[in-house]
């Protein structure tokens, strides 16, 4: 039994110890493997990065090809991770690119990189091109604010007066600041920057723009003047629908009643659906006293649009 014994020890060993180097084997092929896959992936991606410059990177952008600057970018980047012409480069591309999209997330995300690398791009820019960098800051903040629940018109309005004081000069530069101020509740700031907005292009958007802000202040004939230039010139009914409710509500808070109604009543001519509308007359019932033919024309708006805020909050109150 000893003998025995003996021998199928020395034969499991046996075993045992083919089975290790068979083991053995299977690591050491795939460490071997796996180490040309590793050299091969990076092989390709210095090859990849050695291939793009900054010159293919430009003919890119002077085809106006976003997507392919903000791919050779990224690809660039990976070994030459602060290029400054890169970053830059890179940052525009992210910043066109979420203009051009209708998915927010899509677009929020191409603002996040832009505003990363552009505040990367800032620490070691050339002075003269700092200005310019402050702009597009101030732009993607701006962007960034009206796609998003949080507040970034601060930061608009922070950046874009650093690129104006430090001598950038762009024609928008005054109405993104008006929008920022009248997004951040600065009304007479807003004034002030939409009005020198108008020194430099007029149009209708900006036209009422100053008349809300002039609303906002109780500034009520200042506001009505340039409501009636957008109602008498543009050619715009949208903006001239807004412009006649804007107007009739000026009308209302001077207790123009007769006066109010017929510039709702002009609204609702042309578009019958005006919730606006239907709110404004209502409002003149209910100053006359008459809170049937006033609800009645708040249920109305709520059925044109069901979350009008002031149609809510009359039909609570009375």
């Amino acid at each position: 039994m000893k003998a025995n014994y003996n021998i199928e020890n020395s034969s499991y060993a046996k075993k045992k110890s083919h089975l290790l180097r068979n083991v053995l084997h299977v690591a050491v092929v795939v460490v071997v493997v796996s180490a040309i896959a590793f050299s091969t992936y990076f092989g390709i991606k210095k090859y990849q990065s050695g291939r793009i410059s900054i010159k293919t990177i430009k003919e890119a952008w002077s085809e106006y090809d976003y997507q392919k600057v903000y791919e050779l970018c990224k690809v660039f980047l990976q070994d030459n991770t602060y290029n400054n012409t890169a970053l830059t480069y890179y940052s525009y591309a992210c910043f066109f690119l979420a203009q051009s999209q209708t998915d927010t997330q899509q677009a929020q995300s191409y603002l996040d990189e832009c505003i990363n690398n552009i505040r990367v791009a800032l620490y070691e820019a050339d002075k003269s091109l700092v200005p310019q960098l402050q702009y597009m800051l101030g732009r993607a903040y701006f962007s960034k604010n009206t796609i998003t629940t949080h507040y970034y018109a601060d930061l608009a309005v922070k950046y874009l007066l650093l690129a104006k004081e430090n001598g950038y000069e762009a024609d928008d530069i005054a109405e993104y600041l008006g929008l920022s101020y009248a997004s951040l509740g600065m009304t007479m700031e807003s004034i002030a920057a939409f009005t020198e907005a108008l020194l430099v292009r007029e149009s209708d958007s900006l036209l009422l723009s100053i008349a809300e802000q002039y609303y906002k202040a109780q500034q009520l004939n200042a506001s009505e003047q340039y409501l009636f230039r957008i109602i008498k010139n543009s050619d715009n009914e949208d903006i001239v629908l807004r412009s006649q409710n804007l107007l009739g509500t000026i009308y209302i808070d001077k207790e123009d009643y007769d006066a109010a109604q017929q510039e709702f009543e002009k609204v609702l001519i042309k578009n019958e659906n005006s919730a606006d509308a239907h709110y404004g007359i209502g409002v003149i019932y209910e100053k006359q006293g008459n809170i049937v033919k006033a609800r009645s024309e708040w249920r109305k708006a709520l059925k044109i649009q069901v979350n009008h805020p002031g149609a809510l909050k009359k039909m609570s109150e009375n």
